[in-house]
């Protein structure tokens, strides 16, 4: 199964943007001047190469179920990291977007938050998936007891 976004390409791009604000901005800032950047990407490169993104905050919590350095304790990120997550068809229509004269501008203003400046890695998409609505969940929970492993 896939779809997490419907029709993104087998090989489409991803690309992460780790932000840790400096200490004299908020989340605030930083949310209204990424909404403005990424109201600029969907504007000017949904026809060239863009196809969807995310930003998200760390919201301060560690996993003690998910993790495997240790007991978990909160982390000290809370509310000074988020991610700036980008689905792109490929590498070079996202390095081209960040050529654009409208681009630039918006994007240094992010930077000017930014505690750790800014290093956008790109990753090759392997898989994306949604969750089973009711149904499909009991069929597939059926099928794995009848012919496979939990």
């Amino acid at each position: 199964m896939s779809g997490l976004i419907p029709d993104y390409p087998p090989g489409g791009v991803v690309t992460v943007n780790r932000v840790i604000l400096k200490s004299e901005f908020s989340m605030d800032d930083l949310q209204e001047r990424v909404a403005m950047l990424c109201e600029n990407v969907k504007t000017y490169h949904s026809e060239t190469g863009f196809v969807g993104g995310f930003v998200c905050k760390n919201m301060g919590q560690i996993s003690n179920e998910g993790s495997t350095t240790g007991k978990a304790v909160d982390s000290e990120m809370k509310d000074k990291e988020a991610l700036i997550v980008t689905f792109w068809e490929s590498f070079a229509e996202h390095e081209e977007s960040h050529k654009s004269d409208t681009f630039q501008p918006l994007f240094k203003s992010v930077l000017e938050l930014c505690e750790n400046g800014n290093e956008e890695i790109a990753y090759e998409m392997l898989w994306s998936g949604r969750q089973y609505t009711d149904e499909e969940a009991k069929l597939a929970q059926a099928n794995k007891e009848k012919y496979g492993s939990k």
